[in-house]
């Protein structure tokens, strides 16, 4: 019966507690390492065995065994290892001793059963016959699973391993405890060093136990039958009996002898029915690198000889026997063909990695480099990130021997992955126009490509209408031919250009691409137009059909093997979210997105600045910045125009709000000079308005008013919602800045009613953070504007002078929109808006001084006013910034902080976040103004 090993120590622990009980006898078998003497001493601490005698043996020790029968006046606990190797007189006295157990007493006989003399009996032949009084019972220790190999993983390497590293160390261990441990104390060696991948898993060898257990096992056959396991070896992976034996070199009888006998002494194991090889995988570079150097290379030889009779042909496995056997041109053909294979079923990374490491190769001739090359680039354009791939395809188009058209493909998608994976564009541009010129003669439809490709409106550097003359090109060129693949691939960039300018008739070559996965080639170049229109519609505000443009590109991508579209459209589903206001978890998903495309950072491009994004409106301005400059991964220039402009902005915002309008202009300047030069205005939405403050604020109206004008231009009569409503957004600022400046109420009255005109189309998209922001602003400008007035007979409840009749907030209407935009960046998570909001809110709400009857006095908890100076305090800003948020002194501010950290206990800034966790602010209500309030808060935020 098998037990589990909680199971397995209670029947002995009952035997041991009481005298009179019946004797227990456990046998307990495992492979070497399973951890059977382990289990022993865990035995040994079980209750009860203080008043036992404790008796402990190892067999084979040579020593002789103990007493003839032990100590039979008192309960005895035997705990006895190693049985496997015991000799005869070792064994008789087991069996003596063992079927002679007095009650309160038990033993633990430890044994590997693929040693064992006889199998299947422990003690020997002929079979015990047990006393009735006596339980015998079996258990069975099993190796780890890949869970339990994974927490080990993680408790020795400080959580540094990777699930891809700890899957695969325990396929490379086959969970034995004993090798796991081993093999992690390796890698804890080499520990910080170690970054947790599966390729150092398998580059940290085999450990010494393991290695000298497996290696005296081979040597312990007979000469005769070792080459069966040197096949093994060479295999790697358990193998059938027949091509087992024909990788060996033995006949059928003789190898079928080699066989039993290497099953016999465990040198071999059967670890799935009818497939023979060693019980853990690692053991089989140990064995490998101790055959002689001529016999391995003729195991290798015939290793490729069987497996290039299988269906179907595992041509990777082919390509490295034959490369070990030396046989270099059946070497490079099997590459060939185990890439044409992964890239066609879409494993376009498995091909990357064989070609890369295979085109590396010193002496490779010409010839092999022109066939493998453009495999190599074709796979990797559509795959991820690989610096390697880059040098490699930089080198081979150096090489003047290549046919023009080999070349000029390579330089092709050389060109595509420095623009698109490796975010290096204007790198990129120069390469691909020089691919153009190459292939315009010899592969027409591969010019087509290129100059699609240098159509890009993301890629910085060439003005739209160079990027329409480079499309006008590619179109002529397809429209003459019949490649369908190409005429697909240059329709996926015409989409792109046309949607992304919010051209006439863009939604038409949009629907074009759908459908057009019959072909598998076809269908990468449709899921790319797809996937590249599903980001432009959320740049242009068009978020439902967005929605279905991810889900049906990303299935192409998917069911097309192209993980680098796959990630773009995941970056645009991020952007998506932020927009619409799907913030819940978002920070983590970011940061999730950053961690997995490490390697490639310029690809979580969208992530970096959404999680910058994010930061600023959550007052986390420490982070901000480091978010939205990429964390230095990528520099502003070469991102996509788009998300330069966005990061641009929001950057922007940040210095406004930082009251540091001199530097906010200047910024504003430079970005602004950027996205004129691509002249694709409908990217400039959320650079717009704070571009427009900045310059503004710095005193320079007349730049402000030719930005506002030039979008206008830039958009007419184009269908952009986005870019619709940042333009008046944008005129808003630019009338509440002037009024301001000038005392002009009918000016700010003009500014409230584009404010309320702004929220109201941001409503529709939606986009419910700006629409909150503009709506904020519009309350904003009535009571600022009401303020300027002496309360007269128009005076409403609040004190404030009603706003004429027509589509103007009234001052009572502007302090309820305030109340609910207050609410709308608190359901958001945007703490730092809110709070500004809610200061402002206080603004309008004078009391008497002295509490009001009822009113908590806060001795021991939180006001609410200190509650919200603490979490922007924790958020990162500074008091200075806290007082401009809040309408108050920074001494004020610094008094509610010192509060706060007093009454939840916090010692430091760090610390008092972690005690706002938990504890729960009382609930908010509106207390007066305090310390030294601004009058009113501009556009930006900031108090003005």
């Amino acid at each position: 019966m098998n037990l589990t090993r909680g199971s397995a120590l209670r029947p002995l622990a009952r035997a041991l507690a009481d005298e009179r009980a019946e004797p227990v006898l456990l046998f307990v078998e495992g492979a070497a390492g399973e951890g059977k003497s382990h289990l022993l001493r865990a035995l040994a601490g079980l209750p009860g065995t203080a008043h036992t005698v404790l008796v402990r043996w190892r067999c084979g020790a040579g020593a002789g065994p103990p007493g003839e029968d032990g100590n039979r006046q008192a309960p005895t606990l035997w705990l006895v290892d190693d049985v496997h190797r015991a000799d005869e007189a070792e064994l008789r006295w087991l069996r003596r001793v063992l079927g002679g157990l007095e009650p309160g007493s038990a033993a633990a006989v430890t044994y590997r059963p693929e040693e064992l003399p006889v199998p299947g009996l422990p003690l020997g032949g002929p079979p015990m016959t047990y006393p009735s009084r006596l339980t015998v019972l079996r258990h069975r220790l099993a190796p780890w699973d890949e869970e339990r190999v994974h927490r080990a993983a993680a408790e020795a390497l400080d959580g540094s391993c990777t699930p891809e590293a700890a899957r695969r160390l325990y396929e490379l261990t086959a969970g034995v405890p004993q090798v796991v441990v081993d093999l992690l104390a390796v890698l804890r060696e080499r520990h910080p060093a170690f970054t947790g991948t599966a390729a150092e898993v398998e580059a940290a060898g085999v450990p010494t136990r393991l290695a000298e257990l497996v290696l005296s096992r081979t040597h312990a056959l007979s000469p005769e039958h070792r080459p069966v396991v040197w096949a093994a070896a060479v295999l790697g992976a358990p193998a059938p009996r027949d091509e087992l034996i024909a990788v060996s070199g033995l006949g059928t009888a003789a190898g079928t002898g080699a066989l039993l006998r290497a099953l016999e002494t465990a040198a071999l194991a059967e670890p799935a029915e009818g497939r023979y090889g060693f019980a853990v995988p690692l053991a089989a570079p140990a064995v490998r690198a101790s055959v002689p150097g001529p016999v391995r290379q003729d195991l290798h030889g015939r290793a490729a000889a069987v497996l290039r009779r299988g269906q179907p042909v595992p041509w990777g496995d082919v390509a490295a026997h034959h490369r070990a056997a030396g046989e270099t041109r059946r070497w490079l053909g099997a590459v060939e063909k185990a890439a044409a294979a992964a890239a066609g079923a879409g494993r376009h990374q498995e091909a990357i990695t064989l070609l890369e490491r295979t085109l590396a190769t010193p002496g490779l001739p010409p010839q092999s480099r022109a066939r493998l090359a453009p495999l190599l680039a074709r796979s990797a354009v559509t795959g991820l990130r690989s610096d390697q791939t880059v040098e490699v395809l930089a080198q081979i188009v150096r090489d003047a021997s290549l046919p023009p058209a080999v070349r000029g493909e390579l330089r092709l998608d050389l060109g595509l992955m420095l623009a698109n994976q490796m975010g290096r564009g204007p790198e990129g541009r120069q390469v691909l126009e020089t691919a153009a010129a190459e292939l315009c003669e010899v592969r027409p439809g591969l010019a087509a490509r290129a100059m699609a490709a240098l159509s890009s409106t993301f890629v910085p550097g060439n003005h739209i209408d160079a990027d329409r003359e480079w499309i006008a090109r590619a179109v002529t060129i397809t429209d003459a031919g019949e490649d369908e693949v190409m005429r697909t691939a240059v329709l996926a960039n015409q989409a792109d250009l046309a949607l992304s300018c919010a051209d006439p008739g863009a939604w038409d070559l949009v629907r074009e691409l759908s459908g057009r996965d019959t072909d598998p080639a076809c269908a990468r170049q449709a899921a790319r137009g797809l996937c590249n229109a599903a980001n432009s519609a959320v740049w242009l505000g068009f978020h439902d059909r967005a929605e279905d443009l991810l889900a049906e590109g990303l299935e192409l991508a998917a069911r097309s093997g192209a993980p680098y579209l796959e990630h773009t459209a995941l970056g645009a589903r991020l952007l998506q979210e932020w927009w619409t206001g799907r913030w819940q978890g978002l920070a983590e998903r970011c940061e999730d997105f950053v961690a997995a495309t490490a390697d490639m950072p310029f690809l979580a491009s969208d992530a970096y600045v959404v999680r910058g994004m994010l930061a600023l409106a959550q007052g986390d301005w420490g982070e901000a910045g480091p978010w939205l400059s990429q964390r230095g991964t990528t520099r502003a220039e070469n991102l996509p125009v788009p998300l330069a402009a966005t990061a641009a902005g929001a950057a922007i915002r940040l210095a406004l709000a930082r009251q540091e309008v001199e530097a906010a202009a200047e910024q504003a300047r430079a970005a602004w000079t950027a996205l004129a030069g691509k002249g694709v205005w409908t990217w400039g939405s959320e650079l717009l308005p704070w571009a427009v403050e900045a310059v503004a604020r710095a005193g320079d109206t007349a730049a402000a008013h030719t930005m506002v004008r030039a979008f206008s231009q830039g958009i007419d009569r184009r269908d952009a919602p986005a870019a619709r409503a940042a333009l008046i957004w944008s005129r808003a600022v630019l009338a509440e800045t002037e009024a301001l400046a000038g005392e002009e109420r009918d000016r700010l009255l003009r500014a409230a009613e584009l404010y309320q005109e702004a929220a109201a189309a941001y409503a529709v998209m939606p986009h419910p953070y700006s629409r909150a922001l503009t709506a904020e602003g519009a309350a904003r400008c009535v009571l600022v504007a009401a303020a300027e007035v002496d309360a007269g007979p128009g005076d409403d409840e609040r004190g404030g002078t009603a706003a004429p009749p027509g589509p103007v907030l009234s001052t009572l209407s502007a302090v309820a929109e305030l109340e609910t935009c207050a609410r709308s960046f608190t359901e958001l998570g945007a703490v730092w808006d809110a709070a500004r909001v809610r200061a402002l809110l206080r603004t309008q709400r004078p009391v008497k001084k002295g509490r009001p009857p009822g009113r908590p006095s806060h001795a021991d908890e939180l006001s609410p006013r200190e509650a919200e100076v603490a979490q922007l305090a924790v958020s990162g800003l500074t008091n200075r910034e806290i007082a401009a948020t809040l309408h108050l002194s920074p001494r004020t501010v610094e008094q509610h902080i010192a509060r706060a950290m007093r009454k939840t206990g916090g010692l430091s800034r760090r610390d008092l976040a972690h005690r706002l966790a938990t504890v729960r602010p009382p609930r908010t209500c509106a207390p007066g103004p305090e310390g030294t309030a601004a009058t009113s808060s501009g556009p930006g935020g900031a108090a003005t």
